[in-house]
């Protein structure tokens, strides 16, 4: 069955938080120490804004969750709702990237083209509004799928808001 895909609604916020949870807990392993994953769990989850905007995708197979994603026109690159930090301020699409956000498979879905498509319906959105650069910061799991997209590495850091340094990349593409 073909992937479906549309955007996602205040009553969907239980179910994508189940994806993301289960997602930072089993696609981060081989990548991240098991204290780097629960201290990952301050700068990942739920986007609130994201939803609110109208940016954020679900992929669907059926009627099951494969996973989720979006892009925004605000300032803040990563983090959830409890993530400290957060700037709501909208970007200037002659100058600013859009922001690739909230990235998450289920793990019966990895590797089969649902972040591909989330990267795709990101880059014709925010084209479609102006935006002619994409940037986000990833999880080390992510990084293979951002750069076969196409995104180039320009800033590693570690973020350890969350007790353990989490170690994150960020990266750029011209639309």
């Amino acid at each position: 069955m073909p992937f479906t895909h549309r955007l996602a609604t205040p009553a969907d916020i239980p179910d994508l938080t189940e994806i993301m949870n289960t997602s930072i807990a089993e696609l981060q392993k081989g990548f991240l120490t098991e204290a780097q994953i629960a201290s990952s769990r301050m700068v990942m989850g739920i986007d609130t804004q994201l939803i609110e905007d109208g940016t954020y995708f679900i992929v669907e197979e059926g009627h099951e969750i494969a996973g989720c994603g979006g892009w925004s026109r605000r300032a803040t690159l990563y983090g959830g709702d409890h993530t400290p930090g957060r700037e709501p301020t909208l970007l200037d699409p002659a100058t600013d990237p859009a922001r690739v956000r909230a990235m998450y498979t289920d793990p019966a879905f990895a590797r089969r083209g649902v972040g591909r498509l989330i990267l795709d319906l990101c880059e014709r959105a925010a084209a479609a509004e102006g935006f002619t650069t994409l940037e986000l910061m990833g999880t080390l799991a992510g990084e293979p799928l951002y750069r076969a997209y196409g995104f180039q590495a320009v800033e590693r850091i570690e973020d350890d808001r969350g007790g353990a340094p989490v170690p994150l990349v960020r990266m750029r593409k011209d639309i």
